[in-house]
């Protein structure tokens, strides 16, 4: 318990240094800005890897599943790497929401810094359960891995054309608006504000609930991905808390070129296809951990350059057409 204490107490400091030093005064950030603090998180990410080989070297954490300390760290990239990749369609769904209920670029970071909060607890009670049934019952890795591997399907045969999400169409708008009036209009950074008829939400607020709980439904496919590298509580945690902070600064850093990777889709197709036949498979194959980690870093650059280099001929077409 006192790795686990430890860890949390860390991240609740990180937090606390977030909103109380680096960001006390709300700002737009820059991409420039927004590119060094994900190098910096992604730096943390891949040096607390060695902090995990270090601990798996030792009794300080709970070792149910006797991983050795290489193993263990490259778990851990693995699962940092499927939950920032998962992340990515995350990125163009809260885009989405702060243009919906026009979200001033001087407050979206509050808003994402109060979203992780929610993010962290809500993760962190399905990765219980999820490490619980997986433990408890051996069969729900077939599950699991046939609800991913029905995901990756369904994005594949996914018309583009379909209706887009609209926020404010959205079943938890229409509830929110039930429980508690809702203003068309920010003050500052507040999320409620006082008026003659009590208080009421403003759009930072809806948006901060619709962000929360689209989290909880990416989690669905993101947790049990991760339970495919590994049903170990500590790096399924660790793991994701890693990607969910970096989520924020990633946010900033794609937020003006998110359609230069809008083709990066079909390299998340293939990342959980990957490991939804991995689950199936289990009882026949067993796929080394440098190998996992190989596909999904390659997935990843691949998908990031074809988008790129598509995005660029897209340009380039229209110009000549202009």
């Amino acid at each position: 318990m006192i790795v686990w204490i430890s860890f949390i107490v860390l991240i609740m400091l990180i937090l606390a240094l977030d909103l109380g030093v680096f960001n006390k005064t709300p700002h737009v950030i820059s991409t420039k800005e927004a590119s060094k603090w994900t190098a910096i998180w992604v730096t943390l990410s891949m040096l607390f890897s060695g902090v995990v080989y270090w601990l798996y070297t030792t009794d300080y954490v709970l070792n149910q599943n006797h991983l050795k300390p290489s193993v263990a760290a490259m778990k851990f990239v693995t699962g940092y790497l499927i939950e920032l990749s998962l992340s990515i369609d995350n990125i163009f769904v809260i885009a989405l929401i702060f243009a919906s209920f026009k979200i001033p670029k001087i407050y979206q970071h509050r808003v994402l810094f109060w979203g992780i909060l929610g993010a962290i607890v809500f993760r962190g009670l399905m990765i219980y359960f999820g490490v619980l049934l997986i433990n408890k019952f051996t069969w729900m890795s077939y599950i699991f891995g046939a609800f991913l591997l029905f995901t990756a399907i369904k994005m594949l045969f996914t018309s583009e054309d379909e209706e887009e999400f609209n926020p404010k169409k959205s079943v938890i708008y229409k509830i929110l608006g039930k429980i508690i009036p809702i203003s068309t209009h920010t003050e500052k950074e507040h999320f409620f504000i006082k008026t003659k008829k009590g208080n009421v939400a403003t759009p930072l607020f809806v948006a901060l609930i619709v962000i929360e709980v689209m989290d909880v439904v990416f989690a669905i496919d993101s947790v049990p991905a991760i339970l495919a590298i590994t049903s170990d509580p500590f790096l399924v945690f660790s793991s994701n808390i890693f990607a969910i902070l970096g989520l924020r600064s990633m946010y900033f850093f794609l937020a003006n070129m998110l359609e230069k990777f809008s083709h990066l889709e079909y390299s998340l197709i293939a990342i959980l296809s990957f490991v939804g036949l991995k689950m199936l498979l289990h009882d026949y194959i067993e796929i080394p951990e440098w190998a996992s980690l190989t596909f999904i870093a390659l997935a990843l650059i691949i998908g990031v350059i074809v988008s790129l280099q598509i995005s660029k001929k897209e340009n380039t077409s229209r110009k000549d057409k202009d």
